[in-house]
């Protein structure tokens, strides 16, 4: 309960000073704009969900750091299209794989279960990877002949 009461207290300071800056219009806009982001955002998950589920096939990431950055992204969405400069804010720092791999680290640093596997390096070689196998086009060819041997 206290969370929440820190939420709304930061969220009304917050809320009230970006609104005096920018005006009511500037506030009408800016929460419609960030509510069709978000909607997007969930819209065009499985973008997303693809990529990464490519990303844990080339061990690029772990399973738990996939569950962590797929969850990342629906819950900044979610924040994006409630309406509030805080939750604003919040969600679009989740949608950047950069601070939600900071968040994802630093919690496994914590619990003692990061493993550093891979560097930059590997990741940029296995997004190359990732780009020329989406270049290749598998076929099948069935033969017209009756006969089977």
């Amino acid at each position: 309960m206290i969370y929440f009461v820190i939420y709304l207290f930061l969220e009304v300071l917050i809320s009230v000073n970006i609104s005096s800056a920018i005006g009511g219009l500037g506030t009408f806009f800016e929460i419609v704009l960030t509510a069709f982001i978000g909607i997007s955002i969930l819209v065009n998950f499985r973008t997303t969900l693809l990529h990464n589920i490519t990303a844990v096939s080339y061990h690029a990431i772990d399973l738990t750091e996939f569950q962590r950055l797929n969850l990342f992204t629906i819950i900044g969405a979610i924040l994006l299209i409630i309406p509030g400069f805080l939750t604003d804010i919040i969600g679009a720092l989740m949608q950047f794989s950069v601070f939600t791999s900071i968040l994802v680290n630093r919690y496994n640093i914590k619990s003692g279960n990061y493993k550093p596997d891979h560097n930059q390096e590997n990741i940029n070689n296995i997004e190359k990877n990732i780009q020329k196998d989406s270049n290749v086009i598998d076929v099948e060819i069935i033969s017209d002949s009756s006969t089977t041997k």
